[in-house]
């Protein structure tokens, strides 16, 4: 198949579900136009690498200032800021040429995120418009809505909770008209699925059968088990962009809450923070002698094949969490949140410990600093979890059957 594939930000290892799917799709025979944007010299490195694979790649920068103009001019309409975020007038025009110019081997058009759908109305309009019948699948990865829900309730900035009230309603509105504006709806959890299908604001009910789960996967020859390398022997880590507002949570609810605990029976005990662009009360924890905030690693696996335990005390989030599935991969025990187990499959006190309580999560992880051989269990179990439910490739080959199932149009078949 031929995909024209559209992200509003640059695929790479750390926006990994774009740049997995691309690769394994590459991988698995199908040919990849990539329509995208960068803002910085990185992002514009992480596209000369994933232009190796793709058939042909359509970029374009977005300025900072571009983001700001689009967002203060969202502000006077109904749209949601994330949906107006990442416009780019330049990307939508060379698009449609392409598709214009392409039409007759386009197969189907993927769109990921609510950031990237603008791009996906606009594109449906035009094929509409030329009584091109390409199917447009809206990859919203999460349920932002959702996301802003338990942000409003659990953020610690009183700005950042009037924004998450002020985004939800719209944002609950435009999930719910391009989910029925769409071919097909990806999420990556039950949990996403039901958030969507429990929609009903304005018009029409999405169906059940219009929205499949496509879980995110883990790259099991780059994460893996530590090959020669001593784990310490009370070290934990916690993983993530340290300037999301969730992570933020996570991390301070962890060392304020949980943290003492631990240190009560366990005072040797370190925390390791690791994660690009730590916030000003995330780098202030680095004044305990016990916990180093790295900010940007260049290479995460040292730390997670290293740590003792990795902890993922989730307050609130949507869909799967990399951090879980890296650190499972591997090898390193985890323990986490209810809220990150909903999307997973794995079975708690078997593939990884659970907790819900500042309590409870220092019971977990100090017996598992007492017992070396309950470790190597708990690590063994989480890889062979991901091994067997998150393997990129068998992901993609799921994607490809959805990719079948809408692309009637050549034959002339109805979704």
């Amino acid at each position: 198949m031929r995909i024209l594939f559209i992200v509003p930000y640059a695929p790479s290892l750390v926006r990994v579900r774009s740049y997995q799917l691309i690769r394994s799709l590459v991988e698995g025979g199908h040919q990849v136009v990539l329509g995208t944007l960068w803002s910085d010299e990185k992002e514009l490195k992480d596209i000369e690498q994933i232009r190796k694979i793709c058939d042909k790649v359509i970029a374009f920068q977005l300025p900072r200032v571009r983001s700001m103009i689009n967002c203060s001019l969202g502000l006077f309409s109904k749209k949601p800021l994330q949906y107006v975020y990442c416009w780019e007038p330049r990307l939508a025009k060379e698009l449609e040429d392409y598709i214009r110019k392409n039409e007759e081997t386009i197969d189907v058009i993927h769109v990921e995120h609510l950031r990237g759908a603008m791009y996906g109305c606009m594109l449906k309009s035009f094929l509409t418009q030329s009584n091109l019948p390409i199917p447009i699948i809206w990859d919203s990865v999460d349920s932002i809505s959702y996301l802003f829900k338990q942000s409003a309730q659990q953020n610690r900035q009183i700005f950042k909770r009037w924004l998450m009230l002020f985004e939800l309603n719209r944002t609950e509105l435009y999930e719910q008209y391009l989910a029925n504006l769409f071919a097909h709806v990806l999420v990556t959890s039950s949990v996403d699925r039901d958030v969507f299908l429990s929609l009903k604001r304005e018009g029409e009910a999405i169906k059940k059968e219009h929205i499949s789960i496509l879980p995110n996967g883990v790259d099991l020859e780059y994460f893996r088990p530590p090959d020669g390398i001593n784990r310490e022997t009370a070290a934990l880590v916690v993983s993530g962009k340290m300037s999301y507002h969730a992570n933020i949570s996570m991390t301070l609810y962890l060392v304020k809450e949980i943290m003492p605990l631990i240190w009560k029976k366990r005072p040797e005990v370190k925390l390791w923070i690791v994660g690009k662009d730590p916030h000003r009360e995330i780098r202030k924890l680095a004044e305990n002698p016990l916990i180093t905030v790295t900010g940007t690693v260049p290479d995460l696996r040292a730390y997670l094949q290293r740590a003792t335990i990795a902890v993922a005390p989730l307050v609130y989030g949507a869909g799967i969490q990399n951090k879980v599935l890296e650190a499972m991969a591997c090898a390193t025990p985890v323990v986490t949140s209810p809220q990150a187990m909903k999307a997973l499959e794995a079975v708690p006190g078997r593939d990884l410990e659970q907790a819900n309580t500042p309590g409870e999560y220092a019971e977990k992880i100090i017996n598992l600093l007492a017992s070396p051989s309950y470790q190597k269990k708990i690590g063994s179990a989480g890889r062979s979890y991901v091994e067997n439910h998150h393997r990129w490739s068998i992901i993609a080959e799921g994607l490809t059957l959805i990719y079948h199932k809408v692309n009637h149009h050549r034959s002339g078949g109805i979704v």
